[in-house]
């Protein structure tokens, strides 16, 4: 649900700017009225497999959504959303030829009894279904408030595939809960994941889950605090109990409720999720109201004095064009922050894709080493499972890395675009992250088989060359052809030729195996440079048009100044009635600026208490 003081703002400031034509700064407003009427606050639930993510947001929402037991693991998402009724959809994004997602997406729906056999490793093992993500609608009070709970197939580190596919959603949510059972204390894995989640996604909390199934939860949550704090990570930490909360709700014990915890959870939700959504939501609005006011106060207060002071109104004049010359040099190739952002996103260009080689020409190296170590036949399985978390976790570092130098280098356009201006960063929306469904998997390369019959006809070849060499030579001695030392002879060439030719097909194995994994890293560097340099240059489009808009915005408000100040006043009783109305003008416009003041001062007021 929009913030309802705030759309009123927006929505008395464009009635503003179309009575005081001023169409150039409704786009601006629309935008931002957008934003107020997109009601959804993204939680991802997160957490290695098997830890209790579906139970959590089903005792979140007391009903049992998504599939749960003991040999059920998530294999798709599922956003669980406020709706007024209970549905089921399952939704397929088509795919460009270039992997890009398409306009349209598939969406079929189905009953809620059948959810579990798309979206589990059951029903649907691997995502055999190519399903993007399955959406539950329901009438609950904790999701009319617009949050949304997406349930996340288990991450299996940060090098999994599922866990880089989770790391590039996660600049795109409002908050993330990192959920572990109270069986043991955070691992190296989940503690990896949590820095890299905390520099994506600030509003992170971790739950412990399970608290009813083990009586030490509270040592386990002593030492996951310890963790936290040797991490230097500030996140909230929440045991809960999922199955204590489900039953509590179907026997209405209240001392049951409040022993699961979830209370402190729901608050957590409400309080730091939902609530800041809407603080930031009101000061964004604040701003947008305050900066569409100074454009029009600026034009009005220029006439104004113009018309009280005709004498001065030359002067005005000067000054205000020698300010909108200044603004208009903004909108030139030639202005600072274009040229800050031109050579950022280059210099960015070329950082993150020698990162990404560097990182990736790691790996390669590491699993050559590994193939060369052993025959691939004996080792391919789990060397290719060690191999995808590798160059999965290659990937998702540099996504990482991506996310963070991007948001530095919108900073540094924003300083560098006008000292004297208020300067609001656009959201940038990074994707990408994960090679999972962009490039194949790392396939065993077909080998020759060197079975029973193979090595018999191989020693027989080799065993029948010794046995001649040695039996002709024999026979100078007066011994038969056949005799004890040829065949010998022939039993050691045969013994020989049989390992000679073990080991050159253990070579071969190994250098097709290496140039497969050459193959593989060739693709995930193209495919992901190529995904990484597609948002940057996105970044680049957005801000690029996001400053342009706002120079354009300053100029026109500057011209129209320049113009009222430029204006002749001869007759002394017209003046006189537009001093009048413009002074009337400008209490209005004043007005709506000090509600948008209070709209902001409000914010700020709730949160220092």
């Amino acid at each position: 649900m929009a913030v309802p003081e705030a759309v009123g703002l927006i929505d008395l400031a464009l009635k503003a700017v179309t009575a005081y034509d001023r169409p150039d700064l409704a786009p601006r407003l629309k935008q931002a009225k957008g934003r107020l009427t997109d009601p959804a606050v993204r939680v991802l639930v997160v957490g290695e497999f098997k830890q209790g993510k579906s139970q959590l947001v089903n005792a979140l929402v007391n009903a049992t959504v998504c599939p749960v037991d003991d040999d059920i693991a998530t294999a798709v998402p599922t956003l669980v959303r406020y709706g007024e009724d209970t549905t089921v959809t399952l939704v397929r994004e088509s795919t460009g030829g270039d992997g890009t997602p398409g306009e349209h997406a598939e969406r079929t729906p189905v009953p809620l009894e059948k959810l579990a056999e798309y979206v589990s490793e059951g029903g649907n093992p691997g995502n055999r279904a190519g399903l993007t993500r399955a959406e539950v609608t329901l009438p609950r009070k904790l999701l009319q408030s617009g949050l949304v709970l997406v349930d996340t197939p288990g991450v299996g580190g940060l090098g999994s595939a599922h866990g880089a596919a989770t790391m590039s959603a996660l600049p795109t949510a409002d908050a993330v809960l990192l959920v572990s059972d109270a069986s043991q204390e955070y691992t190296a894995p989940e503690i990896e994941f949590l820095q890299a989640a905390r520099k994506l996604c600030p509003n992170v909390a971790c739950v412990v889950t399970k608290t009813d199934l083990y009586p030490h939860w509270r040592r386990i949550v002593e030492l996951d605090e310890g963790h936290l704090r040797n991490a230097r990570i500030g996140a909230e930490l929440l045991p809960v109990s999922s199955a204590l909360r489900l039953h509590a709700a179907r026997t209405q014990d209240l001392d049951l409720i409040a022993e699961s915890g979830f209370q402190a959870l729901v608050g957590f939700l409400l309080r730091k999720v939902v609530s800041r959504a809407d603080d930031l939501s009101r000061r964004s609005t604040s701003q947008d109201v305050l900066a569409t006011c100074q454009s029009l106060e600026s034009r009005m207060r220029a006439e104004l004095m113009s018309q009280n002071d005709p004498e001065k109104a030359g002067a005005l004049a000067k000054d205000l064009e020698a300010a909108r010359a200044r603004v208009d040099a903004l909108r030139q190739r030639s202005a600072r922050w274009q040229t800050t952002l031109n050579d950022g996103v280059a210099d960015l260009i070329a950082d993150i894709d020698y990162d990404l080689r560097d990182r990736l020409r790691a790996v390669s190296r590491d699993a050559e080493q590994l193939l060369e170590d052993a025959d691939p036949a004996d080792i391919w399985e789990q060397f290719a499972e060690w191999f995808h978390k590798q160059v999965s976790h290659a990937v998702a570092q540099n996504f990482v890395w991506t996310t963070e130098r991007a948001r530095w280098l919108a900073e540094q356009v924003a300083e560098h675009f006008a000292e004297d201006v208020d300067v609001q960063l656009p959201e940038l929306r990074i994707s990408g992250g994960a090679v999972a469904g962009k490039v194949d998997a790392l396939e065993m390369p077909v080998g020759e088989n060197f079975g029973a019959g193979q090595k018999l006809f191989v020693g027989m070849r080799g065993g029948y060359g010794g046995l001649l060499m040695i039996g002709l030579a024999s026979t100078v001695a007066g011994f038969a052809l056949l005799n004890p030392l040829s065949i010998g002879a022939g039993l050691l060439f045969g013994a020989k030729t049989v390992r000679d030719e073990k080991k050159r097909l253990v070579q071969r194995r190994q250098a097709e195996a290496k140039n497969a994994v050459r193959r593989h890293i060739d693709e995930v560097t193209f495919q992901v440079g190529k995904d990484s340099r597609d948002n940057l240059r996105q970044i680049q489009r957005e801000l690029r048009d996001h400053f342009t808009a706002l120079a354009e915005e300053l100029s026109a408000s500057l011209k129209g100044s320049v113009e009222a100040a430029q204006t002749a006043v001869k007759d002394d009783a017209a003046r006189q009635k537009r001093v009048a109305d413009l002074e009337a003008e400008l209490e209005r416009v004043e007005g709506l600026a000090e509600r948008a003041r209070k709209l902001a001062a409000a914010v700020d007021t709730a949160e220092a208490s």
